[in-house]
């Protein structure tokens, strides 16, 4: 099962937030209660979306932290990127040579490397303002033409 990191996870729901009010500032205490995150878990993710450049940060009693820019210019990756590095479905594939044994002679490295940019593309084209909208519109329908999508097979 692939899976995002649930450092990543709550760091979109924080964007997501903040995204809703992009001129605003926010504390991470502020935040931590008005997403049901944990309070250390909170201030961490957004000490490094702040040091990654996706949000600003003003210290002081009325500091905290707002976008650094709009949402339609922060992608889903983005996010993933500054939370957990680079976007790597296998090891060979994150750029460390030498992280498998097998990669010399590996027969699917190549279609490792598709794979992984296929996914790489779909988060870098879903923004953060797309993110806040409303989740009735489908982004992905899977299956073959002429059936109506359902449930199971929609993302």
């Amino acid at each position: 099962m692939l899976k995002i990191t649930r450092q990543a996870d709550y760091g979109i729901v924080l964007m997501t937030r903040l995204a809703a009010e992009p001129e605003s500032w926010f504390n991470a205490p502020e935040l931590a209660e008005e997403t049901s995150l944990p309070a250390p878990t909170v201030s961490k993710i957004l000490k490094l979306l702040a040091r990654s450049g996706l949000l600003d940060s003003q210290r002081g009693v009325k500091g905290g932290y707002s976008l650094a820019c709009l949402p339609d210019e922060i992608s889903v990756a983005q996010i993933i990127t500054a939370l957990d590095g680079p976007i790597a479905i296998t090891e060979c594939i994150d750029g460390t040579p030498g992280a498998c044994s097998k990669e010399p002679i590996c027969p699917v490295r190549g279609n490792w490397q598709r794979i992984n940019g296929a996914i790489r593309g779909a988060l870098e084209g879903i923004t953060l303002a797309e993110m806040t909208a409303s989740a009735d519109t489908l982004l992905v329908t899977l299956g073959s033409g002429g059936e109506p999508p359902s449930s199971a097979n929609t993302l």
